[in-house]
């Protein structure tokens, strides 16, 4: 069987579940070839991508959302519209989209089917003929709880009393202004706008890279994240306590912050200055929420 499995490249939440599903495709004994469209990934697949395409990408800002200016700018429809023309989607006998509009673009103009591996937002983003979604909790059928990482299934959880950062949408001085009023805490952000490490008074802002991130989430005291899916469920795996803020004008972050926050994952507003007494009350309080995330990957890729 050939299967083309086409990943969306706009933050990591996609990137790290490929990093889950394609060792199960391979397997299976498949011919495999992996499509990677967006530029906002800082996670590398340690895998050959075939198709490496600009597609279409949400530019993260600096003040809480997606710079839509930004987005608009790198968005050519004339290069959109080539790229979906061109993809050899009838040379597959299957196309697996994890969120990609490219692949699935191609496939609707062609009339040839298209399975989603991803949560079942924003359909018309990236339109499927059948879906096999994940989220916080199995609401219905055909839903599954989050795929998880081996490197964060075999990490040694601790408790070193820092907490890891990852707000993609704010800028470095940004969060170190509001972060570096909460003392006595040690805050490790992961930056997007940042290659080089550095710190400011009780704040250390690192680049993100896979290694340096597992090590600091799994000994960390909490996880202070944007509202996305793979971090949040990542972090829940672990035990770890989680504040979330999702992301102004996106979408499917406030459908996840809804969910987290039924389940008693707090969530505040923005980052600014009238949101600390809600991340000291975070910061002072014990509570985690407990779930039960089994290994499905392998599961999800047989009913497929």
């Amino acid at each position: 069987m050939k299967i083309l499995y086409a990943i969306q490249g706009t933050g990591n939440g996609h990137m790290s579940r490929a990093r889950a599903v394609v060792p199960e495709l391979l397997r299976r004994g498949v011919e495999l070839d992996l499509l990677v469209s967006g530029i906002q990934s800082d996670i590398p697949l340690p895998y050959k991508v075939r198709y490496q395409l600009k597609g279409m990408s949400f530019i993260f800002g600096k003040r809480g959302g997606v710079n839509l200016w930004e987005t608009y700018l790198k968005t050519n429809t004339y290069r959109i519209q080539q790229e979906i023309r061109k993809l050899p989607v009838k040379e597959y006998d299957l196309v697996l989209n994890d969120f990609e509009p490219i692949s699935a673009w191609a496939c609707k103009f062609r009339g040839i089917p298209c399975i989603g591996l991803s949560q079942l937002v924003l359909r018309r983003y990236a339109p499927v003929s059948e879906a096999y979604g994940f989220h916080f909790k199995t609401y219905e059928e055909g839903m599954y709880t989050p795929v998880i990482r081996k490197g964060i299934r075999e990490a040694e959880i601790r408790n070193r009393g820092h907490y890891t950062v990852y707000l993609p949408a704010y800028s470095d001085s940004r969060i170190i202004s509001i972060l570096s009023q909460i003392p006595g805490i040690q805050w490790q952000v992961f930056s997007k706008h940042n290659k080089k490490a550095y710190a400011f008074d009780n704040v250390s802002v690192h680049p993100i890279r896979n290694e340096a991130f597992l090590s600091s989430i799994s000994t960390s005291a909490g996880v202070l994240c944007a509202a996305g899916f793979e971090t949040p469920s990542e972090a829940l795996y672990l035990g770890k306590k989680v504040c979330v803020i999702p992301m102004k004008g996106q979408y499917e972050q406030h459908c996840n912050a809804a969910a987290l926050r039924e389940m008693g994952v707090p969530v505040i507003s923005e980052l600014s200055a009238a949101e600390i007494p809600a991340l000291r009350e975070w910061i002072a309080s014990s509570h985690r929420v407990e779930v039960s995330y089994p290994e499905v990957t392998g599961m999800v890729v047989d009913e497929i």
